[in-house]
């Protein structure tokens, strides 16, 4: 590496320092600080009691059906939202990005939904399927109590889901479709690819990168789903997320040692996802280009 690039890199770590700090101190410290309480049998209705208890915490939790039980729920909502946001995000994205007439306001009105609040966005559709006040129930064939049975409430959150974070995916997707060289495309129709073939072929694959990450961005988003559960069931019907049992174990039963210990093993799971995606696409995020 000449000297001149080692001096930019430098310059680089000095620019960014500001915000690993800010990280650091943001997002590391809690984290460390939630797994020294995870090691304590630490509940705040018998602060007196407070003892250090090692892993049993984690050895409690892992042993619960419950947790087992909500993990489950979690990796159903996760797959079934962002399955579907994958496939509509791409064909929303290919819309705007072929559309010739009005583009700027189909952009602006697919946006619209991720730019709702998402404790409002779980109201409406809540309201939506109520057996008294939706209208869902109005429509031919569609009566039943939606959020009082278990799988049925699983396809509303999941619809919610889809609803307000599509356009997000079709978002970082588009954004991928016009890295894509139409050059390259071109070449590929004179060559008599059709349109499939192109897209599988050519698009596809040239966009990776882009899909690994917004996947990545929805599927770790998805699992740490609280808002839309909490305002949509609380849990009810056997619908608990993995972040719903930490926050009736951390905040609603005040038992802070148990509930750290939740939190670390959703952070796990977390990384364990982004850890996934990254071998499963085979991204190298340590190569660089050098000259």
């Amino acid at each position: 590496m000449s000297r001149r690039s080692s001096a930019e890199h430098r310059l680089a770590w000095l620019l960014c320092a500001p915000a690993i700090i800010a990280m650091v101190v943001v997002t590391a410290w809690p984290m460390l600080y939630a797994l020294w309480l995870s090691l304590f049998r630490y509940d705040l209705r018998f602060p007196d009691q407070r003892r250090f208890i090692g892993l049993e915490n984690y050895m409690s939790v892992l042993g619960s059906e419950i947790w087992w039980q909500s993990l489950f729920n979690t990796l159903v909502i996760t797959v079934g939202s962002v399955a579907l946001e994958l496939v509509l995000g791409f064909v929303f994205a290919l819309i705007m990005h072929r559309a010739l007439l009005g583009r700027r306001l189909v952009r602006t009105s697919l946006l619209v939904p991720y730019g709702i609040i998402t404790v409002v966005a779980a109201m409406s559709w809540r309201f939506a399927f109520d057996p008294t006040t939706g209208f869902v129930n109005a429509l031919p064939g569609l009566e039943g109590g939606w959020l009082t049975e278990r799988w049925s409430a699983f396809f509303v959150i999941i619809q919610t889901e889809i609803w307000k974070t599509t356009p997000f995916m079709a978002l970082l997707l588009l954004a991928g479709l016009t890295l894509v060289p139409e050059d390259l495309l071109r070449a590929a129709r004179v060559d008599g690819a059709n349109a499939v073939q192109r897209f599988f072929k050519i698009t596809l694959p040239l966009m990776r990168p882009v899909i690994m990450v917004a996947l990545l961005f929805r599927t770790l988003d998805a699992f740490r789903i609280f808002d839309t559960v909490f305002v949509q069931t609380r849990g009810a019907q056997g619908t608990e997320s993995v972040s719903v049992i930490g926050y009736n174990t951390l905040i609603t039963r005040l038992n802070l040692g148990l509930g750290s210990a939740v939190s670390v093993l959703i952070f796990i799971c977390v990384l364990l996802i982004a850890v996934l995606y990254i071998k499963g696409f085979g991204i190298d995020l340590s190569r660089r280009d050098e000259k």
